[in-house]
């Protein structure tokens, strides 16, 4: 390691490369050369061979305004990430158990800073939230696993990552309005040791989430049961759904313990 802290084989280009790639997160989907030069502070000509190289590349993709998405090649190596994870392995068999269970979907996710990243989805053909798909992320403040994540996080953790922007419009007609109204919500869970989202991320959808735990004291990741609201109540989630989620998260967590 040299004085800095970095490796003495650190390659600047190639970092500044993945500096760029890594500003396009859930909520960002395209940037102008502008942008990325003045959210890195990468000089702009600089900024503007890099976005070229990644084009040429496959890695952006040019959009009709001028701006840049990231390309298939960007695509396919998150999609092989996700799929060769131990815990996306690990996890298949007992949430496809759980989804033929209880007829419901089945998500699994991980908290990355202020959103949930689903990293698995069994899907049921009757919820509403169809555009939500492996590789998503939502705000966390609205989502059942994003509450049960957070609700684990020491208390200057939470506040680094939860700010005014972290509640989006958009939201269900039960969405908490601000950190103090999430506080309250938190406290509960981490009494109880669950999450439920109440209409919160959508118009009629409830889920319902519990923590899969690792080695560590943290949970590793959340899984969850969601359901239509015209079909399930609130209570629904309380019971039977909430018994057979927690077997499957102890299962998850032992597979992770003993791989």
């Amino acid at each position: 390691m040299t004085s800095s802290g970095r490796s003495r084989y650190h390659i600047a280009a190639l970092a500044k490369g993945l500096q760029v790639l890594s500003l396009f997160d859930g909520p960002t989907l395209s940037l102008r050369t502008s942008d990325i030069a003045a959210l890195t502070g990468i000089p702009m000509p600089t900024a503007f061979r890099i976005v070229a190289t990644l084009e040429d590349l496959g890695y952006l993709e040019r959009r009709h305004d001028g701006s840049v998405q990231p390309g298939v090649k960007v695509l396919t190596l998150g999609s092989a990430a996700m799929r060769g994870s131990s815990l996306v392995q690990l996890s298949d068999r007992p949430l496809r158990l759980l989804a033929e269970a209880t007829g419901e979907t089945v998500n699994l996710g991980v908290l990355v800073e202020d959103r949930v990243l689903y990293l698995a989805r069994l899907r049921n053909a009757d919820l509403v939230t169809a555009n939500v798909h492996v590789g998503s992320t939502l705000p966390a403040p609205y989502t059942s696993m994003g509450k049960l994540l957070l609700a684990y996080l020491p208390q200057d953790d939470l506040d680094r990552r939860i700010t005014e922007a972290s509640f989006t419009p958009g939201a269900g007609p039960n969405a908490v309005a601000d950190l103090t109204e999430l506080r309250a919500q938190l406290d509960g869970i981490r009494r109880d040791g669950y999450a439920v989202q109440d209409q919160e991320l959508a118009q009629g959808l409830r889920s319902v989430s519990v923590p899969v735990f690792g080695t560590d004291d943290a949970p590793a990741a959340a899984v969850n049961v969601a359901v239509s609201a015209m079909r399930r109540s609130e209570d629904d989630l309380h019971g039977e759904i909430l018994d057979r989620l927690r077997a499957t998260a102890d299962d998850i967590s032992t597979r992770l313990r003993t791989r």
